[in-house]
């Protein structure tokens, strides 16, 4: 039985980036850069109005009534050909450049137009109400880091920078395989007592998706190992196996059998932590494999500390062992036994002074106290009895 950290290090810390991909800029939502983005252009890339209003030079405005001579119009997209001299203006409205010469920009309101004239009061101030010519970003400069997990905003940056396509890392390929000869789907018509519904592979693959993966559920079997050996055949081309189920020694218990037969080479299939001790992690060819315990808890705290983390790392994204925030207890804690424990616990308080309030029921089969928590308190092995308001580590999902 190994460590957390130790169990971490060679399931994430051993696993390098995927190969890269270039890919279509609409479609890079919830990917990685797999290289710097260096922008193909300047924005603004000339001085531009801040407002609607009149253009001048600085120098022609008094801080008195001044009549300027209008001689002509800059909007955007369709900028005003000529400079603008002493004593004129120029119509200008946001987004138009500045017509050389012009150096601040007066707002509409502050000023009466003629036919051919404009009249305002407002004194110099250089600069102002322009946008000046690269303060978004300029030509060459890298506006997105590699490494960079990409989302609406970033897309909209990479756009202006002049690109429609986007060099990423691939997004790793999990196939989920649950097993079990009681589970049954959730949308089963009918439930026997005997039975159990695989609730554990819907809510691995929202875990694994919203961090980018293209995960595939490949089903369920019984606790068969012929069938067991036809079902990981399935997941063949995957980056990462996940089978949640048959990960312990029990007699009904297929799993390291099956993989082994197919292939897998055992790296370590206990854990010092609970809930999660029997976890299974192993390749096979290319394919990492992660064997889940079946208690749906269990399956994911184990998915959360390490299939979590290994799609990040897989995708280029830091993924260091995930540690939390430290926020003080609401209620004392027992001392803790030998393995490192995930307590799940709810946040209370107002913000601003939040306490972790631990669940009663800490039973790695209990979904709904699961589903009523914020997050994870971690208990190092051994800990000794915690007091209400320590300052302990806290996972929040």
């Amino acid at each position: 039985m190994i460590s957390v950290e130790d169990a971490f290090k060679r399931i994430v810390e051993t696993t390098k980036p995927l190969t890269t991909e270039k890919i279509v800029l609409e479609k890079a939502s919830g990917r990685v850069l797999a290289a710097p983005l260096t922008a193909r252009r300047t924005q603004p890339g000339a001085d531009m109005s801040a407002m609607d209003g009149y253009a001048v030079k600085s120098s022609s405005l008094t801080g008195k009534p001044t009549t300027l001579k209008l001689i002509g119009e800059s909007a955007a997209g369709s900028p005003f050909p000529s400079a603008c001299g002493d004593g004129e203006v120029v119509r200008i409205f946001t987004g138009g450049i500045v017509p050389e010469g012009a150096d601040q920009v007066v707002v509409q309101e502050d000023c009466t137009a003629e036919a051919d004239s404009v009249t305002t009061a407002i004194g110099p101030e250089a600069g102002r109400h322009i946008r000046l010519a690269g303060i978004d970003f300029a030509v060459k400069q890298i506006v997105l880091d590699q490494g960079t997990y990409i989302s609406p905003k970033s897309i909209g940056l990479a756009a202006s920078a002049g690109y429609d396509h986007l060099m990423v890392h691939r997004a790793p390929k999990v196939a989920i395989l649950a097993t079990g000869d009681e589970l049954v789907p959730p949308g089963k018509k009918d439930f026997e007592p005997f039975e159990t519904v695989n609730s554990t592979a819907p809510q691995i693959s929202a875990l694994l998706s919203d961090a980018g993966a293209e995960v595939t559920i490949l089903g369920q079997t019984g606790d068969d190992l012929k069938a067991l050996k036809a079902a990981v055949k399935k997941a063949a081309g995957a980056d990462v196996l996940i089978t949640i189920g048959g990960a312990s020694v029990g007699d009904k218990d297929f799993m390291q059998q099956a993989l082994a037969s197919e292939g897998m080479a055992l790296d370590f299939w206990k854990v010092a932590m609970r809930p999660g001790k029997p976890l299974i992690f192993g390749t096979m060819g290319q394919t990492k494999v992660l064997g889940l315990p079946g208690n749906p808890v269990s399956a994911f705290v184990c998915a959360l500390l390490f299939a979590r983390p290994l799609v990040d790392q897989m995708m280029g994204r830091p993924a260091p062992l995930p540690t939390g925030v430290s926020l003080p207890l609401a209620a004392d804690l027992a001392e803790n036994g030998p393995r490192q424990h995930y307590m799940r616990a709810r946040l209370v308080g107002e913000p601003g002074s939040r306490h972790l309030d631990p669940a009663v029921a800490q039973d790695s089969s209990l979904v709904s106290v699961l589903a009523q928590c914020d997050g994870l308190i971690v208990r190092e092995p051994n800990a000794p009895v915690t007091k209400a308001g320590t300052m302990v580590p806290f996972l929040p999902f």
